[in-house]
């Protein structure tokens, strides 16, 4: 639990302020699971979690930033926070470059870059109607490369 509200602490200052933060997400997304490209042992693939994403909020309003939950390939709880900045976006389609901070708590030592059980991700994100997918290069030393995938919906 002390790591969600540290989490809700980073996001509300990377936000910009309370003001923007208070008046709610844009948008919610729900992770459903992941694919790891070339692997060389066992991950699990089914990575239920969920995502609340600001709009827009930084950068001259450009960049959108998230903070959710999920289960990650593990099998333990991660705490991330997100952005994400468009490169096309249209009510039917988008195409975003984005970055993440991710806990994998015990399992930091599993990636080529960490800062203890905190991962940094970087990708790109891919959205038609309400389905999502990312594409992240390998950050691992078991996989070429990671694919996940889910259902974002608006809030507003």
């Amino acid at each position: 639990m002390m790591q969600v509200k540290q989490a809700v602490l980073a996001a509300s200052v990377l936000a910009g302020g309370a003001t923007a933060v208070d008046a709610g997400p844009d948008q919610i997304s729900i992770l459903l699971g992941s694919h790891h490209v070339g692997a060389t042992r066992d991950f699990e693939e089914f990575n239920p979690g969920v995502i609340v994403t600001w709009k827009e909020l930084l950068w001259q309003n450009r960049l959108d930033v998230g903070i959710g939950m999920f289960r990650n390939s593990y099998g333990d709880a991660s705490v991330v926070a997100t952005t994400a900045f468009p490169l096309v976006r249209n009510q039917i389609w988008g195409l975003d470059l984005f970055a993440a901070l991710a806990t994998y708590p015990g399992e930091g030592d599993q990636f080529s870059h960490s800062i203890g059980d905190v991962v940094p991700i970087a990708g790109l994100q891919a959205r038609y109607r309400n389905v999502f997918v990312q594409a992240i290069p390998s950050g691992g030393n078991s996989v070429d490369a990671t694919l996940t995938y889910g259902l974002t919906f608006a809030l507003e």
